[in-house]
């Protein structure tokens, strides 16, 4: 049967009786997949309810912005890649860090080995597909620092908005793609392409990768002790769910396809992403490496002309959620 996503019970029991619980709205970036297991598990194994939390986790879509979700005031924390959330803060956004589950980049680029390129430079003359909403912004900056341009002038790549499926690739419309190493990659392979036929080139491994799923919510709900309590419990708990995911992928997995209400998604892909998904989790306890945010910081403001911020932002993460989840 297929469970709810409405989140643990409304009331919780202590020794003097019932209590209701504090609510906490969570959107995703995407659709229920293994990418989010962490709080399904934590959703499911009754971490949140151990919290005093009735955690309603809302899926994302092609036409969901998170950013926005958060700013009309219908979620309470929103999980984005850090480049997108930072131009949103540029924008008037007053988005803050509160946690960093995710401490490594899945993102990379994909391209078809018979155009010649072996290298990111040789991208220049070529189409790339790649998604938008956001998650366009490390893309343009790894381009910009190579100085590569993206307008499709000559000696430019010319960029192609990809829907979320690697058709672009198959059918030839591009000669590379964006892809994550726990999805759309496996989504080529599955096509019947073999991994010779390709050549990848890691963001983790040219220096340019940015932090992704980060926990973020708006400023001033921060000026609330309360909230931040309640964050705090949230955090916890996710983290719990996030340690017995990588602990247990399998199991992880099969929670997450319980929770999917579309039946869109396969055991076989939702095993092989939550492997994935662990190396990227794996040794973080949700506190914000500062080294990390620097270094997305950098590589977002190296875009010459073109950068995806024009300053480096003061304020937009903080240590006092994580500081006090993790004191427990």
């Amino acid at each position: 049967m297929k469970k709810t996503i409405l989140g643990a019970a409304a009331l919780a029991m202590t020794g003097t009786g019932a209590w209701a619980q504090d609510t906490v709205n969570l959107q995703l970036q995407w659709v229920t997949q293994a990418q989010f297991a962490g709080y399904y598990v934590a959703l499911e194994n009754g971490y949140y309810d151990e919290e005093g939390l009735d955690v309603n986790i809302m899926p994302g879509g092609p036409d969901i912005a998170p950013p926005q979700v958060l700013a009309g005031g219908a979620a309470d924390v929103m999980l984005n890649w850090m480049p997108s959330a930072l131009a949103a803060r540029e924008r008037g956004l007053s988005v803050v860090n509160i946690a960093q589950p995710f401490v490594r980049s899945g993102l990379m680029l994909t391209c078809w080995a018979d155009t010649g390129i072996t290298e990111p430079a040789d991208l220049a003359g070529h189409t790339v597909a790649h998604w938008f909403f956001g998650n366009e912004y490390p893309f343009l900056s790894w381009m910009s620092q190579l100085g590569i341009p993206t307008d499709g002038s000559e000696g430019g790549v010319t960029l192609l908005q990809a829907g979320f499926n690697v058709d672009p690739l198959l059918q030839r419309q591009a000669d590379c793609i964006s892809t994550m190493t726990y999805n759309e990659y496996w989504q080529i392979i599955d096509a019947g392409i073999t991994p010779e036929e390709l050549v990848t080139f890691k963001y983790e491994d040219f220096g340019v990768a940015t932090l992704e799923d980060g926990i973020w919510t708006l400023e001033e709900n921060l000026e609330d002790p309360a909230f931040v309590d309640r964050m705090a419990r949230f955090v916890r708990a996710s983290m719990r769910g996030w340690t017995w995911a990588v602990e247990n992928p399998e199991d992880a997995a099969m929670i997450v396809l319980d929770y999917d209400e579309t039946g869109a998604q396969t055991e076989e892909h939702q095993m092989r992403m939550m492997g994935e998904i662990a190396l990227l989790v794996e040794g973080g306890d949700g506190r914000l490496d500062e080294a990390a945010y620097q270094r997305t910081v950098d590589t977002l403001l190296a875009g010459g002309s073109d950068p995806v911020i024009s300053e480096a932002p003061e304020g937009a993460f903080t240590h006092a959620v994580t500081d006090m989840a993790l004191a427990e």
